[in-house]
C-alpha cells in the first residue's frame, strides 16, 4: 500500500514471527508436531460440546501450509502497520484478537458441529482489513495482475481492493459448506465485520 506509517509496527512484526515459529513447530514437512498442530487447531463440534475452547484463540497462529501462511503474513504486514499506529500497540493487539474471535464466532455459526479443523489468522487480518477500509478508503494499494501474457501493477483505492474481497468471501460463503473444508469463507466475512464495527 502506498500509505506508510510513522512508527514502528511492533505487534505485527511480533504477530508475524509467531505465527512463522509456529508453522516452523508444526510442519510436518519440517520435522514439526503435527500432535501440537492438532491441539492448537479449532474444531467446531468440539466447542461445540464445550472442549479445546482454547481453539476459538489459538487457532490464529496455526496454519496449513506455506501459501497459506506466507499470504496470510503478507496481508498483514500490508494493512497492520496502519492499523498499528491508529491503534497504539496494546490496543491494535486487542483489536487483532477479538476480530479472531468474532471470525471464529462467525465460522462457529455457519457450521456448529463441522469435524474440520479451522486455522489461520486470515479472519483477524479480515478485521484489519475492515478497519483499514473504513479509516483508508482512498490509500492506493498495487495490485499484482497476471492473465497469460499479461502482467502489470496498478493501484487501486483500498475501498475497490477490499470491497471486492469483501464480496469474494460473501459470494465463496454462500457457495461452499463448512463441512468442506477449504476456505474459511464465513470466518473472514465476520473478521470484516468485526474490523468495521470495532
Amino acid at each position: 500500500d502506498h500509505n506508510p506509517s510513522n512508527t514502528r509496527p511492533i505487534v505485527t512484526l511480533v504477530l508475524i514471527a509467531i505465527n512463522v515459529a509456529v508453522f516452523v513447530l508444526t510442519a510436518p514437512w519440517l520435522g514439526g508436531m503435527v500432535d501440537l498442530w492438532d491441539q492448537l487447531a479449532l474444531y467446531p463440534v468440539a466447542v461445540a460440546h464445550g472442549q479445546y475452547l482454547w481453539g476459538l484463540l489459538t487457532h490464529m497462529f496455526v496454519h496449513a501450509g506455506l501459501l497459506h501462511l506466507g499470504g496470510n503474513m503478507l496481508f498483514l504486514w500490508i494493512f497492520g502497520d496502519n492499523m498499528e499506529e491508529e491503534f497504539g500497540h496494546l490496543g491494535y493487539l486487542l483489536f487483532f484478537l477479538a476480530c479472531g474471535l468474532a471470525a471464529s464466532g462467525a465460522q462457529l455459526v455457519s457450521a456448529p458441529l463441522s469435524q474440520v479443523p479451522t486455522v489461520g489468522a486470515s479472519g483477524a487480518i479480515a478485521g484489519v482489513m475492515g478497519g483499514y477500509l473504513l479509516l483508508f478508503p482512498k490509500a492506493k494499494i498495487d495490485i499484482f495482475i497476471f492473465l497469460v501474457f499479461i502482467i502489470r501493477i496498478i493501484s487501486v483505492p483500498a475501498w475497490i481492493m477490499l470491497g471486492l474481497w469483501f464480496l469474494f468471501q460473501l459470494f465463496g460463503g454462500a457457495g461452499s459448506s463448512a463441512d468442506d473444508g477449504g476456505v474459511a469463507y464465513w470466518a473472514h466475512a465476520g473478521g470484516f465485520v468485526a474490523g468495521l464495527v470495532l
